[in-house]
């Protein structure tokens, strides 16, 4: 059986890089395997980093730290990262932009739906407003529910838990799977989280949710309860209503889990593009902040 977590204590650590099953196979990336170990960062990447968020500070943009750095906090477990994941409201991002450029970092528009960055040195900080997919936006309530952290010896504000676990549910993509993040969010919480607070905020895409439990539910089984009773209940009992009261009309969402592989449904079968309509409708920062514009990149 495995050990109870601590408070937010990591599970045991284990080398920081492992290759795939592939070994054999040359030139294959090394993929990071969850460690509590600290990794050793550029010291360059470490110190543009921290002066990121001095900056920041000294400009007084309201902003939280997302990302690898936020994870740890939650659950002790270490990446290694090549960036800085930010979040701030579509409001806020001006502010920071043009606190960022007069201190010597060059800053572009990655996608201006979601995502900018900033860069010096050689190294980056991501600027982040939302999802990719437009359907989670970042909102004030992100940055007043967040909680104070030292991040790399900076005082700053780390991405509440709950709005974490949100921000991972649309990571579902061939290359790129957070589901396992979920899944430690849960279990180093011990499930102490605002599930009310969590449901509002997948509010119609509450399945990605339940596909997301489902799957915490089968790596520990023997911690289901960490998600309380009643949020299995709410969510059993409405899909169990969905798959008896099936609706013909119901739109097609695969382009929301990811565009590349279901983007045959949408360019041949005729589905309706869903990760369009919803990036029409989102907030989108204009490069006003002397941004350099890159945007169509995605």
């Amino acid at each position: 059986m495995p050990e109870k977590p601590v408070g937010r204590r990591a599970i045991a650590a284990t080398p920081e890089f492992a290759l795939t099953s592939k070994a054999a196979v040359p030139n294959l990336p090394r993929l990071p395997v969850s460690s509590s170990l600290r990794p050793n960062f550029p010291a360059k990447q470490e110190a543009m980093f921290r002066a990121t968020l001095m900056q920041l500070n000294r400009c007084r943009v309201p902003y939280v730290v997302s990302g690898a750095f936020a994870l740890q906090v939650h659950t002790g477990i270490w990446r290694t990262t090549k960036d800085l994941d930010l979040f701030l409201t579509p409001e806020d991002l001006p502010l920071a932009l043009r606190c960022l450029r007069k201190n010597g970092f060059r800053c572009e528009v990655e996608d201006p739906v979601w995502l900018h960055k900033a860069h010096r040195h050689g190294f980056f900080v991501d600027l982040i407003t939302g999802m990719s997919n437009a359907v989670i936006r970042v909102d004030r309530s992100w940055i007043e529910r967040a909680r104070p952290a030292m991040v790399l010896d900076v005082r700053a504000r780390v991405l509440a838990a709950e709005e974490l676990l949100a921000s991972k549910l649309f990571v579902v993509r061939r290359e790129r799977f957070d589901g396992a993040d979920i899944a430690h969010i849960v279990y180093a919480t011990q499930g102490n989280l605002d599930w009310e607070r969590i449901l509002e905020l997948v509010n119609e895409h509450w399945e990605i949710l339940l596909f997301a439990l489902v799957l915490y539910r089968y790596v520990y089984p023997a911690y289901g309860h960490y998600v309380p009773s009643w949020v299995w209940q709410r969510l059993l009992v409405r899909f169990s209503n969905e798959l008896t009261e099936r609706n013909p009309s119901a739109q097609f969402r695969g382009s929301l889990v990811d565009d590349k592989m279901f983007a045959i449904d949408v360019s041949e079968w005729g589905m309706e593009d869903m990760l369009g309509i919803h990036r029409a409708q989102a907030t989108v920062v204009e490069p006003n902040a002397g941004a350099l514009s890159v945007a169509g990149r995605r």
